[in-house]
C-alpha cells in the first residue's frame, strides 16, 4: 500500500524538482553561449583567410610586373612602385589585424569567465590555443609577404628593348640590302634636314646633303644600278637618278652626265662630273638617299 506524503513532503519534493529543471536550463543557456563564440571564431578565421588571400594577390601582382617588364612603359612602373611605396602599408594592416585578434582573444576570456564550469573551461582553452595558432600564422604568412615585396625590386626597362624610330628602321633597311662608297671627297657645305639658307631661293627643307668640290671632279656611283632618271630641268639642274631595289640614290647640279637613263651602272663607275646648275649657289654635288622615295638622311648610311 503506497503511503501518504504529507504536505511538507509534497513541497519538499517540488522544491528538488523545480531546482533540477533549473540546472538543466543553464547548462543548456552555457551551451548556446559557447557556440555563439565558435561561431565568431570562424568568422574571425574567414577574415584571416582574406587577408591572406589579398597578400597572396598582391605578391603575384608584383611577380608578373617584374618577369613582364619589356611589356610596361617606364611612367607606368613608377606608378606601380609609388602605389607599393605609399598607399599600401603593410605594417599597419598587420597592426590592425593583430589588435583586433586580442580584443577577440580577450571578449572570449571575458565572457567565459561569466559562464564558468568545467566544461566551459576546457572550452575556453582549446580557442585559445585555436587563436594563438591563427595568429601566429597570420604573423608569419605578413611578415613572410612584407618582407618579399620588401626584396623585390621592380627592373628598370631595357633600353636594348625599347622599340626603336621609323627613321632608325629605314636606315637599317638600306644597310641591310645596299652597300655605300663615297660618290666623291669633298667637305659638306649643307648637312641633312632644317637649314638657315642666306639665299631665298634656296629652300630651308635640305633633302640631302651638299658636297663641295672642284667643277669638273668625276663624281662615282654609289651603288650599282639601273639610271631611271637623266634630266637638265628643274632646281636639280643636270641631275641623275639611279635605283637598286627599293633604295634610289639622287646625283643633281652636275656639270656633264655620262650615263643616260636606261643605263645599268656598277659601284665605282664614273657618271658624272661636280657643277653648278639648277638653284645652286656654286659648285658642289647633291648627294641624296631615298626609300621607297622617302628621303633618309645620308650620314647616317654611309660617312662622307
Amino acid at each position: 500500500m503506497e503511503r501518504t506524503l504529507s504536505v511538507e513532503e509534497k513541497i519538499r519534493r517540488a522544491e528538488e524538482i523545480y531546482a533540477r529543471r533549473q540546472g538543466v536550463n543553464q547548462t543548456r543557456t552555457a551551451t548556446v553561449a559557447v557556440n555563439n563564440e565558435n561561431r565568431k571564431d570562424i568568422k574571425l578565421l574567414k577574415k584571416m583567410i582574406i587577408q591572406i588571400i589579398f597578400s597572396l594577390l598582391i605578391y603575384f601582382t608584383i611577380y608578373i610586373i617584374q618577369n613582364n617588364n619589356y611589356i610596361f612603359s617606364e611612367d607606368f612602373l613608377n606608378k606601380v612602385n609609388e602605389i607599393l611605396s605609399y598607399d599600401i602599408n603593410f605594417i599597419e594592416i598587420y597592426e590592425n589585424l593583430k589588435q583586433n585578434v586580442q580584443q577577440n582573444i580577450n571578449q572570449i576570456k571575458n565572457k567565459d569567465g561569466a559562464i564558468g564550469g568545467a566544461e566551459i573551461n576546457t572550452i575556453e582553452q582549446d580557442n585559445l590555443i585555436q587563436n594563438n595558432e591563427q595568429d601566429n600564422m597570420v604573423d608569419n604568412n605578413i611578415d613572410n609577404t612584407v618582407q618579399e615585396i620588401n626584396n623585390t625590386q621592380i627592373s628598370e626597362p631595357n633600353i636594348d628593348t625599347m622599340p626603336i624610330s621609323q627613321e632608325e628602321q629605314d636606315v637599317e633597311r638600306i644597310k641591310s640590302t645596299t652597300t655605300f662608297i663615297k660618290p666623291i671627297e669633298g667637305i659638306i657645305s649643307s648637312k641633312f634636314g632644317q637649314r638657315e639658307p642666306t639665299t631665298s631661293t634656296v629652300p630651308k627643307n635640305h633633302t640631302g646633303v651638299d658636297i663641295a668640290a672642284n667643277m669638273g671632279t668625276k663624281i662615282i656611283a654609289s651603288t650599282g644600278g639601273e639610271v631611271v632618271l637623266a634630266s637638265e630641268e628643274g632646281d636639280y639642274g643636270k641631275h641623275l637618278k639611279i635605283q637598286v631595289g627599293e633604295v634610289s640614290v639622287i646625283y643633281a647640279h652636275c656639270n656633264n652626265l655620262y650615263v643616260k637613263q636606261g643605263d645599268i651602272i656598277s659601284q665605282g663607275q664614273e657618271i658624272a662630273e661636280v657643277g653648278s646648275t639648277g638653284n645652286s649657289t656654286g659648285p658642289h654635288l647633291h648627294f641624296e638617299i631615298r626609300l621607297s622615295e622617302k628621303v633618309i638622311d645620308p650620314e647616317k648610311i654611309l660617312e662622307l
